[in-house]
C-alpha cells in the first residue's frame, strides 16, 4: 500500500510539475507576444515624432478619447500639406516597412515560435484595420492619422482607409500562405501606392 501511495504521489507531482511548467511557458509566450506589440506602437509614434523633429514642426503630446478610453495623441504645429502627409503617414510607413522586414525573414511567421514578432505583427495589421475602419466611419479623434493624411492629400477620409486596409489585409493573407508570391508583390504594390499620394499633396 505504502509503494502504491508513493508511486501515486511521485505521478502527481510529475503532473504537477509539467502543468506549471506549460503554464509558465505560456505566461513567457504571452508577455513576449506583448512586448512585440508594444515595440511596434512605440515605433508607430517614433515615426510621427521622427519627421516632427525632421521638419521643426514642435511635437506635442495631448489628452484624446478613442470611445471610452483615455489616450494621448501627438500633435505639432501647421506645416505645409507635404509634410503634413508625411508626419501623419510616418506612422504606416513604419508599420509597413516593419511588416516587409518580418515577413522575408520569416516567411513562415505563423508556424515559427517567434511570439515577440507575432505580436509586433498583430500590432500593425490590427492597427491598420482600426485606423481603416474610424476612417470609413470618419470618427474618432480630429487628430488621428487617416484624417490628416486625407486633408494633406485632398482627398476623402474613407479613401485613405482604403489604402491602409489593402496591405493590412494582404499580409494577412500572407501571414496565412506564405508561399504565394501574388500576394506578396500586392502588398508590396498598395503600400508603394499608399505612399505615392504625397505627389497629391504636393500639387
Amino acid at each position: 500500500m505504502e509503494l502504491n501511495v508513493n508511486r501515486v504521489s511521485l505521478i502527481a507531482f510529475v503532473v504537477s510539475l509539467t502543468l506549471t511548467g506549460t503554464a509558465f511557458a505560456q505566461a513567457a509566450a504571452m508577455g513576449s507576444f506583448l512586448g512585440g506589440a508594444a515595440t511596434a506602437f512605440a515605433a508607430h509614434e517614433s515615426g510621427h515624432l521622427l519627421l516632427d523633429v525632421a521638419f521643426d514642426a514642435h511635437a506635442g503630446f495631448e489628452r484624446v478619447n478613442a470611445g471610452p478610453v483615455p489616450f494621448f495623441a501627438i500633435t505639432h504645429h501647421p506645416v505645409s500639406p507635404v509634410r503634413e502627409f508625411a508626419i501623419s503617414s510616418a506612422g504606416f510607413w513604419v508599420q509597413h516597412a516593419g511588416d516587409e522586414l518580418i515577413l522575408a525573414r520569416h516567411p513562415r511567421l505563423r508556424t515559427e515560435g517567434t511570439p515577440f514578432l507575432k505580436g509586433m505583427f498583430a500590432f500593425n495589421v490590427l492597427t491598420s484595420v482600426g485606423y481603416s475602419v474610424a476612417a470609413f466611419a470618419r470618427r474618432g479623434p480630429l487628430e488621428r492619422d487617416t484624417r490628416g493624411v486625407a486633408a494633406a492629400a485632398r482627398i476623402a477620409e474613407p479613401w485613405v482607409g482604403a489604402a491602409i486596409l489593402t496591405p493590412a489585409l494582404l499580409d494577412g493573407a500572407r501571414f496565412y500562405v506564405p508561399d504565394n508570391g501574388w500576394l506578396k508583390w500586392a502588398s508590396r504594390a498598395a503600400k508603394a501606392g499608399g505612399v505615392l499620394l504625397i505627389v497629391r499633396a504636393a500639387n
